[in-house]
């Protein structure tokens, strides 16, 4: 049961678009204030970064917001009427489709302002909450389920037109007893000096089919060269093609023998591919 809930519209015309952190204490703090001290800190976190993406990054005149609040947990949907988070990137980067936008955005340190953001933002805050997704030109950014979250969000009212809808709408949940700490999920891929070196990528979300060909192992490579080590989530993904593992553990690790290539949860099928391209060298 939903114990409080309500809207609030920020205008650049207004000058309401103004610092993140005086809209989180002005709008934010009276949800936050009973809640224990690390799960506040997530929310700081969470909502900062993504209400700075959409002042500085969206090019948006709008920006409205919604809080969601139960016994059990909380919720805020961050919607503008901007650009599009993933049509920006792909311009910006050149990449050659919305979806390859969507991708990069797995592997962390994507910003399409370097001098200004480290493109760490979006990459943490999704592993910070319980559910996490970027909504933009019916594409979606989640380390969820996709199938599951896109039937979820037709169940909410202001999400069923979610395909037509233009900028770009944050979801972001965290139970309000989660016993998670910002400074776990840093540590969790930074190295001993602290510097954010590691990722993991869940291929499961990349491919809706197995991984074939070089091409998209290539892409998937883009920007490997940023960390030092790299786990790749094989989870649900049942085999993959030799052109795919040849790319990516013989071509790239070669060409790059300072990278940590690490593959996780792996079926048989996908073991077995891997061994054989690493033994036909």
């Amino acid at each position: 049961m939903i114990t409080d809930e309500k809207i609030f519209l920020l205008r650049r015309s207004h000058k309401e678009l103004v610092d993140e952190d005086t809209i989180y204490k002005k709008y934010l703090d009276p949800y936050m204030e009973k809640l224990p001290d690390n799960v506040r800190r997530i929310w700081e976190y969470s909502f900062m970064e993504m209400m700075n993406n959409a002042i500085d990054h969206s090019q948006a005149e709008h920006v409205y917001f919604l809080v969601s609040q139960t016994y059990m947990d909380t919720a805020v949907i961050l919607s503008d009427d901007g650009v599009g988070i993933f049509r920006k990137i792909r311009e910006f980067y050149d990449l050659h489709s919305l979806d390859d936008a969507v991708n990069e955005l797995f592997k962390g340190k994507l910003t399409t302002d370097r001098k200004n953001h480290s493109g760490e933002g979006i990459f943490f805050t999704s592993r910070m909450l319980d559910s996490f997704c970027a909504i933009s030109d019916g594409k979606i950014f989640t380390h969820d389920k996709y199938s599951q979250l896109a039937s979820d969000l037709e169940d909410i009212e202001s999400f069923r037109n979610w395909k037509d809808n233009a900028g770009t709408t944050i979801y972001m949940r965290l139970s309000n007893n989660s016993k998670r700490l910002v400074k776990e999920v840093f540590d969790m891929f930074s190295d001993v000096d602290g510097g954010f070196n590691r990722t993991r990528i869940p291929l499961k979300n990349i491919y809706e089919t197995y991984p074939v060909s070089r091409s998209q192992a290539k892409r998937l490579c883009n920007g490997f060269e940023k960390f030092r080590e790299i786990e790749l989530d094989f989870a649900e993904i049942d085999e993959i093609r030799q052109g795919f593992a040849h790319q990516i553990f013989c071509v790239f690790q070669n060409g790059h023998p300072e990278i940590t290539l690490t593959p996780l949860n792996m079926s048989e099928e996908v073991k077995k591919m891997i061994h054989h391209v690493k033994n036909s060298i």
